[in-house]
């Protein structure tokens, strides 16, 4: 790609690091929107895979970001990205923190934390359909609804409904 892709990339990662609260895998379908459909920077199968590599690694949750970047652009185009989607939220989070924590005694600061609370939830499980739904059957959406349950009716440890769904892929009935 060329260099005059970077400061759009960038003014994109920048504006998307505003909204991604709860953190930057909940703003992954606007990065497809923009980089796959809109731009045609990436194939959904580069996209996907981005975000299963980065997943995958440890480190922190965000690298799938400089991997875009990287696929989009290379090496400037993950630091475009990285930069971007850090920037903003960072120095915004920094701010928010310290001028809460001066006021966690106010109402419409303890509102505003709960209030959030859903918010995230919701852009967390549009960024799980969008990853899952070009693979989605009935049995996988099956799993995915008994775990649901589990976590929210039971003490089940999270490691064992991991296990649980490994196995399950290893037989082949997900």
């Amino acid at each position: 790609m060329t260099l005059e892709m970077l400061p759009s990339l960038m003014g994109h990662f920048l504006l998307l690091s505003l909204m991604s609260i709860g953190g930057a895998i909940t703003v992954a379908p606007e990065m497809h929107r923009w980089m796959v459909v809109e731009e045609h920077w990436l194939s959904d199968a580069q996209f996907s895979s981005s975000i299963a590599i980065a997943q995958a690694a440890p480190g922190p949750n965000l690298l799938f970001v400089a991997v875009l970047g990287y696929q989009a652009a290379g090496l400037a185009g993950a630091a475009a990205t990285l930069f971007g989607i850090l920037l903003p939220s960072t120095t915004l989070a920094l701010l928010a923190a310290r001028w809460g924590r001066a006021r966690e005694d106010w109402r419409a600061v303890q509102a505003f934390k709960l209030g959030m609370a859903p918010i995230t939830l919701a852009l967390i499980a549009a960024t799980g359909w969008l990853l899952t739904a070009p693979l989605a059957e009935w049995r996988s959406v099956l799993l995915t609804v008994a775990a649901a349950l589990l976590v929210w009716r039971t003490r089940l440890h999270l490691l064992w409904l991991i296990a649980a769904g490994a196995a399950l892929g290893m037989l082949g009935w997900v």
